[in-house]
């Protein structure tokens, strides 16, 4: 073989190849570890017209990067990065990209609060659990997880409904028979039963004041589960 100059110059040419890749290598391993591509800067803004940001903070997302992500501008894996963020209590969606020599841009949709989801969570307008809390004034859902999107729906019907007599929907339920049962934030509960809900309602809102006044006292609890009419029980 030593002999045969054919054959050595292919292995020549080989190790050169070889030594050629790995200098490469640890080129870039070398710039990977320069001190000057440590990650300095983390932008964070909300997708909104503003640009502000009402329940996450700068201080959350930079600790994120750094505590759970790890990794320099050139290493850090973007996509693990957003999948971090996106665990963030009050963070729905995240995108992520580089900002050259040191940065990151984190652009962030928040979580629109619609309604407590009982007493651990909330439900966003997409109707979406969510972990969080909230002091904001909003209403309550009781019902199964995977009634919350119904949920979500009905309560913008009532609201509509509601709106003649200035009235909101403080609670609402919905039963594992499927009952719906609400609560007005004077108080006043209103059995719905299965169907016809909106005719129900309907019924309620265009007699209330006239009930009201026979009764000479505020509604505490009407029953609309009646073909026609309704039954009502005035406060004491």
């Amino acid at each position: 073989m030593w002999d045969n100059h054919q054959a050595l110059n292919q292995v020549a040419d080989w190790l050169f190849a070889l030594a050629g890749l790995i200098a490469i290598y640890l080129v870039v391993q070398w710039t990977i570890h320069l001190p000057v591509l440590p990650l300095k800067e983390v932008n964070i803004r909300s997708n909104s017209g503003s640009g502000e940001l009402k329940h996450v903070t700068r201080e959350q997302v930079s600790d994120a990067v750094h505590r759970e992500v790890g990794g320099n501008f050139l290493t850090i894996d973007l996509e693990a990065a957003r999948r971090t963020f996106e665990k963030l209590a009050w963070v729905r969606v995240a995108s992520v990209r580089r900002i050259w020599p040191n940065g990151l841009d984190v652009v962030v949709e928040e979580h629109v609060p619609l309604a407590h989801w009982g007493d651990s969570a909330l439900v966003n307008r997409q109707g979406e659990i969510f972990n969080a809390t909230s002091d904001e004034p909003m209403p309550i859902f009781e019902g199964s997880r995977e009634s919350v999107r119904e949920m979500v729906h009905q309560h913008a019907v009532f609201t509509r409904l509601l709106q003649p007599l200035k009235q909101d929907v403080e609670r609402m339920e919905l039963s594992p028979r499927r009952a719906w049962r609400i609560r007005l934030g004077n108080g006043t509960i209103l059995d719905l039963g299965r169907e016809h809900l909106e005719k129900r309602l309907e019924r309620y809102v265009q007699t209330h004041d006239l009930v009201a006044a026979r009764l000479n006292q505020r509604l505490s609890y009407v029953d609309l589960r009646y073909v026609s009419g309704f039954a009502a029980r005035g406060t004491r």
